[in-house]
């Protein structure tokens, strides 16, 4: 007796990328939908970069950009995350899901519904369980971090980074202005405050004088845009470390990615077993 073990995740950002390591550890088969232009900060932990080299390895797990179902079916083959180039969902209908988890962390519900699929999960605020979605996933650090909501939405966003190392709003470094960004440092790199780490230019030539962006702390510098890409102003570019300890961090799966993970895992675990429950109990499925 087969089931259905189809996941898909809307998103492929850094606790996104967690999820999708989790349940694909599990023995789900997940896939994970992206947009044209991923703008992940802590890129090195992030299966959104398979979108822009064709594949990314994170915590010894290999994404790979798809484009049709054979793709994703020779994925799963080969124990491999399909990353597919669809913002609106559109591939989930052919997909059929058990279930379908929002991931983006966009603050705002970007399209996902109920009737997506049996089980729908938004992580983060901008999501209501019991309306938009089944269930929702606390993502704000501190006590409450990855409780599964049933009823309500998370905490509201406060747009003040958790405090890591001491440190919360100084960590997190956005655009001063509108341009496309050409990087000077890269991740994992030590940096120093008012040292400069990139530069945002006018256009995408990168001539003449650029906006410094310079880091706001001493520490290691955890995640930082990818060059080319174009920000608005006040748009999230880096993201600094303060724990010059910790630069291992920069290259794996964060314990705040692999807290919401679990919890997601648990509610989908929850669903197989109430819809598979003669698998799950070992009893012989004829017999049930």
């Amino acid at each position: 007796m087969d089931y259905n073990r189809i996941v898909v995740c809307r998103g492929g950002g850094d606790l996104a990328t967690g999820i999708i390591h989790r349940l694909a550890k599990a023995g789900l088969q997940v896939v994970c939908l992206e947009s044209e232009r991923p703008s992940s900060i802590r890129r090195q932990v992030c299966f959104s970069e398979a979108v822009y080299d064709g594949e990314m390895y994170v915590d010894g797990m290999k994404a790979v950009r798809v484009k049709n179902m054979e793709d994703i079916l020779t994925a799963w083959q080969k124990r491999e995350v399909p990353v597919l180039i669809d913002p609106k969902g559109e591939w989930i209908e052919e997909l059929k899901p058990v279930a379908v988890v929002d991931a983006i962390i966009a603050k705002k519900n970007l399209g996902t519904y109920k009737d997506m699929a049996p089980l729908t999960i938004g992580v983060g605020p901008g999501f209501t369980a019991g309306s938009d979605v089944d269930v929702v996933i606390e993502s704000m650090r501190g006590h409450n971090l990855g409780r599964v909501i049933t009823k309500g939405a998370a905490i509201a966003n406060t747009g003040i980074p958790g405090k890591v190392g001491g440190y919360d709003k100084e960590r997190v470094i956005h655009a001063s202005g509108a341009g496309y960004m050409k990087n000077i440092s890269k991740i994992g790199d030590l940096v120093e405050k008012g040292q400069i780490i990139a530069e945002i230019y006018e256009d995408l030539s990168m001539t003449g004088e650029g906006v410094p962006v310079k880091a706001t702390l001493n520490g290691i510098l955890r995640g930082l845009i990818r060059t080319g890409y174009h920000v608005s102003k006040g748009f999230k570019i880096a993201d600094i470390d303060p724990r010059k300890e910790e630069l291992e961090n920069c290259f794996t799966i964060s314990d705040k990615a692999r807290c919401i993970a679990g919890s997601v895992l648990e509610v989908i675990c929850g669903k197989l077993m109430e819809e598979n429950s003669s698998l799950f109990l070992g009893r012989n499925p004829d017999e049930a």
